[in-house]
């Protein structure tokens, strides 16, 4: 039972390491940025103004993550 706290101690690093790295990134062009991390991708998840910020948070999550996009839900308002 403590490996899988472990785990998912590790997990939630990662992710808010990869969180960061796109927030310096990104600057102010996503809000309410978060990464979720599967063991085939990631999911990004937030709030942006136009559908380019969302396309360049999914382009800069591929490069910086060196993992595919799962899902972008990333909602333009």
């Amino acid at each position: 039972m403590s490996t899988d706290v472990f785990a998912t101690s590790v997990v939630l690093s990662e992710e808010e390491r990869l969180e960061t790295m796109l927030t310096r990134r990104l600057g102010n062009r996503i809000r309410d940025l978060r990464v979720i991390l599967l063991a085939d991708g990631l999911i990004l998840k937030g709030r942006t103004a136009t559908y380019h910020a969302k396309q360049v948070a999914q382009h800069v999550a591929m490069e910086v993550a060196n993992l595919p996009i799962v899902a972008n839900e990333i909602e333009v308002l």
